[in-house]
């Protein structure tokens, strides 16, 4: 039991982190570098050199590869347990982190990031660096979001969950629920449970198989 209830913590932490480091990055994606990239080129270049020395912190670590280190315990888990239902999402969910956020950042964002490090902003070697970095790292900032995103979702969907004996209820929010496909009503009652009081929705979850 003890280690079931460890599971279902991991996946959440999992589903939980993984979603907050898609939302970091999709930030640099719709409006971060796009800002950026309005800002005359030394400006640009030297904003983004603070924010690449100011990242180091253990706040973005904890976010970044806390879900890495939740994907490797899960990836086990889900090739050790394979016949057990929800183990093919907790491993795509893995994958999809590890390669597609962690191993993106390292092979895709770092160097462009390094090579920036040390371009005088005024430079005109540095302008022409920016001009392709703001291409080149924003594209790869769109893979990595979208690898996280992903991942959460995968982990959300692993979630061993079963919702039934739905009772009735005269608010609108449970008579819209009760119309909704009965998995997508497990999954969101999975990540948003503290609103269930709100809803006077009794969902059973039985225990992890």
């Amino acid at each position: 039991m003890i280690a079931q209830n460890f599971r279902i913590s991991l996946i959440y932490f999992a589903v939980i982190s993984s979603a907050l480091t898609a939302g970091i990055f999709f930030a640099f994606s719709t409006f971060v570098m796009r800002a950026l990239a309005l800002q005359p080129s030394a400006s640009g270049i030297a904003t983004m050199q603070s924010i690449n020395i100011t990242v180091f912190n253990p706040w973005f670590y904890s976010a970044f590869f806390g879900p890495a280190v939740a994907c490797v315990m899960l990836a086990i888990v889900a090739l050790r347990n394979w016949e057990q239902p929800g183990a093919i999402y907790l491993l795509v969910g893995s994958l999809l982190y590890l390669l597609g956020t962690i191993g993106v950042t390292a092979l895709g964002n770092v160097p462009l990031n390094d090579a920036l490090a040390i371009m005088r902003p005024t430079s005109v070697e540095g302008a022409e660096l920016w001009s392709k970095y703001l291409t080149d790292w924003t594209l790869w900032n769109h893979v990595r979001t979208a690898a996280a995103f992903f991942a959460a979702a995968m982990f959300t969907f692993s979630l061993p969950l079963r919702c039934h004996n739905i009772g009735r209820s005269s608010t609108f929010l449970s008579l819209l629920l009760v119309r909704l496909d009965s998995l997508f009503v497990c999954r969101l009652s999975s990540l948003f449970g503290f609103l269930l009081p709100l809803t006077d929705l009794p969902l059973i979850r039985d225990s992890l198989g």
